[in-house]
């Protein structure tokens, strides 16, 4: 498995960055190779991505969702074995860090190589800095789901 992690201060408040993060069909506007993400239901969604050539679709669920605090996915089935969480953390009225979190398990050469050499790790660094662009440049959400989602072992 590999993993990485990154986090963004952005100017917006945390309300406005938890939000926006919950609009899961928003992500190809600022996520590199995630060509498509469709919401089937409150906690499931379907996932096209091209990420150098390499092209994945496949399901993920919420596993964990609380407003304001964090977000966690996995991948429940089709091409690729991900998941991730994103915290969210407020430093003052108008700025919240956003701490990300992804792991995945490389598959084929080019992803491992890629993997290797910090591929991944950029991406997900120049993805970071895109949402800031993105959520700062409008300074408002698209959207919001403001729902609950417990721990597996809490439901």
């Amino acid at each position: 498995m590999a993993s990485v992690q990154e986090s963004v201060d952005v100017d917006v408040p945390i309300r406005v960055a938890y939000d926006q993060w919950t609009q899961f069909e928003s992500f190809p506007q600022f996520m590199g190779g995630v060509e498509r993400i469709t919401q089937i239901d409150d906690t499931r969604t379907h996932w096209i991505t091209n990420i150098d050539g390499v092209k994945r679709e496949f399901d993920a669920e919420i596993t964990e969702q609380h407003p304001e605090e964090r977000v966690a996915w996995a991948s429940t089935g089709g091409d690729a074995k991900h998941a991730g969480v994103v915290t969210f953390h407020r430093l003052d009225d108008d700025k919240t860090r956003v701490m990300i979190q992804i792991d995945w398990e490389p598959t084929g050469v080019v992803e491992k190589v890629g993997a290797a050499l910090g591929f991944d790790d950029r991406q997900v660094k120049a993805d970071a800095k895109r949402f800031k662009e993105f959520i700062e440049s409008r300074g408002r959400e698209t959207g919001a789901w403001r729902g609950d989602v417990p721990r597996p072992d809490q439901r």
